[in-house]
């Protein structure tokens, strides 16, 4: 597989590159930057990985699949300027800043005759991956609620457009996650945090989703929060799994290790930082998985040899962004939605 990746500032970097550069049978054919300093960093981390000026460019190279990863805002534009070229795509999430826009990027995939994911990495975070294990297996006999939330202090965050604001941003990956794991949702609540009226994005959120499987999850982000709770705690019939901190991977792509360079120390927690499971007075640690974010470029290389399923299906991404949508609204209106008749002529709010 030749892949090619646009744009090398925070999400590229760190989010990408070290997963194309440690893929094995893959060809990592450039960058497209124009940026004199994102050139240099490249040059350097990665010797001998061209940069180019534009999509065009790096498509006369010759690639397989160009994963664009740029701030919100003028991603869409990219993806379509990718699709035109009748290259696979991968677009960085969130997908796109509402549904009326994926659905475009969707429809233009279709036209084209153009496969199109979407880079929902932490399907393969440690934590989830657990968390998709216990309940799987029955461990946990049948969840009633699903809380999920990712909260830091990080004040720089809060006026950070570069993904639409913290619900758009994050609260992609927990919307996705708890899809995936519950199934549609029918009834959609929202708050969001804005430190001032006047801050554009928002700077926390919760999130209630009543899925049609009976289902509740509670969804929360923040980053301007000095006492994060747990990432995840489900209830079950059978007890409980709770689980504190963030999947380890982000910390190590940050500190410039790759699955590559890693080896077999990617992606495995330390076990003080295992989860626990509770029931009555029994309290017991819960192995962690092995996180393993490069899955997602590895069942993209097979869907390109085989034709077979994408490992994030745009169709998905779709369906998580008319939740943040509905989410929004709700906020907005302090009022439940209806997810069934939202978008609909006459949509309802409870």
């Amino acid at each position: 597989m030749r892949i090619g990746l646009v744009g090398y500032g925070h999400g590229g970097r760190f989010f990408h590159a070290p997963l194309l550069s440690s893929l094995p049978g893959a060809t990592f054919v450039g960058v497209v930057t124009r940026s004199a300093e994102r050139r240099q960093l490249l040059a350097t981390e990665y010797p001998g990985v061209p940069a180019f000026d534009s999509i065009g460019q790096l498509a006369e190279a010759g690639v397989d699949v160009l994963v664009i990863s740029t701030p919100l805002k003028g991603r869409p534009a990219l993806v379509l300027d990718g699709l035109e070229h009748g290259v696979m795509v991968v677009s960085d999430k969130p997908f796109a800043a509402d549904a009326q826009q994926a659905q475009t990027l969707i429809t233009m995939a279709e036209r084209q005759g153009v496969r199109l994911s979407v880079y929902q990495n932490r399907r393969w975070d440690s934590d989830f991956l657990t968390v998709r294990k216990l309940i799987e297996s029955g461990a946990l006999g049948q969840v009633t609620r699903f809380e999920s939330r990712v909260e830091r202090y990080s004040p720089p965050s809060v006026n950070n457009g570069s993904g639409g604001g913290f619900l758009r941003d994050l609260g992609s990956h927990l919307v996705d996650q708890a899809l995936l794991l519950f199934g549609p949702v029918s009834r959609v609540y929202g708050e969001l945090d804005h430190l001032e009226k006047e801050q554009a994005y928002d700077s926390g959120f919760f999130v209630s989703l009543t899925h049609a499987s009976g289902v509740i999850s509670h969804l929360g982000g923040s980053c301007l929060q000095n006492s994060p709770g747990p990432r995840f705690r489900v209830t079950g019939t059978q007890g409980c799994y709770s689980v504190d901190g963030l999947d380890g991977q982000e910390a190590q792509a940050l500190a410039g290790l790759s699955p590559k360079s890693a080896g077999e120390r990617w992606g495995v927690e330390e076990h003080r930082r295992w989860g626990w499971f509770e029931q009555g007075e029994i309290r017991e640690r819960v192995p962690s998985e092995r996180g393993c974010w490069n899955q997602f470029y590895l069942q993209l290389q097979t869907a390109l040899h085989s034709g077979g399923p994408l490992p994030v299906e745009a169709r998905d991404a779709l369906a998580t962004t008319r939740v943040l949508d509905a989410a929004r609204l709700s906020a907005e209106r302090g009022q439940v939605v209806d997810l069934q008749a939202f978008g609909a002529p006459g949509a309802n709010l409870e």
